[in-house]
């Protein structure tokens, strides 16, 4: 009776997770599961003695409108970068706070002071995470690097992608790849710009990135085979939606230990896994691994070659091989085509910032050139300062994948037990007043020169400005993305100029939350070519 009924409650919730608005189905999927989760409490830590776990936990500054079952669920809204940093502001104390979220505590960490504490003073017991079901579908047993725990296996897999995969020296042998593919948006572009026509600047900047990845991955196979591109951008899209919806694993680890639960629960995972082991296995299975690409002097190996190459070398399974081209393509994919998107959006907001930036690349790059290279972007401060500005601004991905501690320690005034689950709001520390002044303003020249900020960076050392993490866990492709925004953000500018559709007055910034956070509407302009 109990197991029935506890399913018939799980298909409803998947019901409402998956087609109503991402707050009320929320709300009212808590309405519906809570009966069960009541049902289930005796299974859970009710009525067990009070632990000096939770004695220190309990010490923590934390909202005192927790209530029964749910605890500060209710506080979430549909965007929780927004509700947990005003949560902070009224309930936490030096950037930390706790929730309860369903039956799990959660520290949320938001302030630049707090940040360090955590990803560098403590790194080492603040950095491993807490599996799930749903990642470990998708990651194959989460043997990735994002979502791996720390140990043996996370640090090979660290050491695969930052001295094999995404080292600097070959992210700059990729651009190739990537002025190729800046050449066909441009020539996309132009079409539209002869016949005056908007056009769609989300989908093709997710498209230009998502070619991107493709070549690198797997070349030339890639570029004979359009198609499986398109199948990886709706396998990635696919992902994104698995990982930043509601999973009940993620609030009620009770639940999630139910047999019946997780068959319902992971039903959409395995899925979009099956998928993706299908084209994987096709991909490797019919890969040539003595294939290199040649360009100029330099042959180019893609990156199934560099792992088919060391598979043996590093003790990698055909899983982990899997797993590691999948964190490629999430993690490579909808950052960096968001981030361009922002961009383009804050400068169509302010035309005078547009204007600025269309002198420099135009005034370093003489007119009549086929595209502003790879060569030419070194000189261009204020293009490097508005991809520091959105990244502050807006980080695609604004709550960090949530940390687990692995032993006590103390931050601010707390102890912090082990076990505590962790979750750090890098976009409020990048609105953080207390280190920049008008916050919320999109402000490029606080990173030029003269200003108090302008030696700020990316690279996870300045910890009021962390787009990229930092740590041991800190995103490994910061490189490759921020080669791939300048790029493209340069040529858009060297190569036309920009108005919105008729009818339309402004930019709508409504942001949308997932796994990465997106403008909510397609950013729609109309190309102009330059009369000069």
């Amino acid at each position: 009776m109990a197991e029935a009924l506890v399913q018939s409650g799980l298909h409803l919730h998947e019901q409402l997770m998956s087609t109503a608005h991402p707050r009320q189905a929320l709300v009212v999927s808590l309405l519906v599961l809570c009966p069960l989760l009541l049902l289930l409490a005796r299974f859970a830590t009710t009525g067990k003695a009070t632990t000096s776990r939770e004695r220190l936990l309990a010490k923590l500054p934390s909202p005192p409108t927790r209530l029964p079952v749910i605890g500060h669920l209710h506080l979430v809204g549909s965007l929780p970068h927004v509700s947990l940093r005003d949560l902070v502001e009224r309930h936490g104390h030096g950037g930390l706070m706790l929730l309860r979220l369903g039956a799990v505590p959660t520290l949320v960490v938001s302030s630049p002071r707090a940040a360090q504490a955590v990803l560098r003073t403590h790194d080492h017991a603040f950095a491993s995470r807490k599996g799930s079901a749903v990642t470990d579908i998708l990651f194959y047993g989460s043997s990735d690097i994002a979502f791996s725990p720390y140990g043996e296996h996370w640090r090979n897999i660290r050491k695969i992608v930052t001295t094999q995969l995404l080292t600097v020296k070959k992210v700059r042998a990729y651009r190739f790849v990537r002025e190729h593919e800046v050449r066909l948006v441009m020539e996309k572009t132009g079409e539209a710009a002869a016949m005056g026509k908007a056009v769609d600047l989300s989908g093709l900047l997710l498209f230009f990135t998502n070619e991107i990845m493709c070549n690198i991955v797997s070349g030339k196979l890639f570029m004979e085979e359009g198609r499986r591109n398109k199948l990886f951008r709706e396998l990635t899209e696919a992902n994104s939606k698995l990982l930043g919806g509601f999973n009940l694993e993620d609030y009620f680890p009770s639940m999630g230990r139910l047999g019946v639960v997780r068959k319902v629960v992971c039903a959409k995972a395995k899925k979009v896994s099956k998928r993706w082991d299908d084209l994987l296995d096709r991909l490797i299975d019919g890969h040539d691994s003595k294939s290199v690409a040649n360009h100029g002097d330099e042959k180019i190996s893609d990156l199934i070659d560099v792992l088919l190459s060391i598979q043996q070398q590093y003790g990698l399974t055909r899983d982990n091989v899997k797993a590691i081209l999948v964190d490629m393509f999430q993690a490579g994919t909808d950052t960096s085509s968001i981030v361009l998107e922002y961009a383009m959006a804050e400068l169509m907001r302010k035309p005078r910032l547009m204007e600025k930036l269309q002198a420099e690349v135009r005034g370093i790059v003489p007119r009549g050139n086929d595209m502003v290279t790879e060569d030419d972007l070194n000189s261009m401060s204020y293009l490097k300062a508005v991809i520091k500005e959105t990244l502050r601004l807006h980080p695609p991905v604004v709550l960090f994948v949530p940390h687990l501690s692995l032993a006590d320690c103390d931050i601010e005034g707390y102890t912090i037990p082990a076990g505590t689950r962790v979750i750090i709001n890098g976009w409020a520390i990048g609105r953080d007043t207390s280190s920049w002044e008008r916050a919320d303003e999109f402000v490029p020249e606080r990173f030029m020169e003269g200003s108090s900020t302008a030696n700020v960076d990316y690279s996870g050392n300045d910890f009021l400005f962390l787009p990229f993490g930092s740590g041991r866990r800190m995103c490994p492709g910061m490189n490759f993305a921020i080669s791939t925004m300048k790029i493209m953000l340069a040529n858009l500018m060297y190569h036309f100029d920009w108005k919105l559709p008729a009818g339309c007055m402004n930019v709508d910034m409504t942001e949308s939350f997932g796994v990465t956070v997106h403008r909510k509407e397609k950013l729609l302009l109309i190309p102009v070519q330059p009369s000069h």
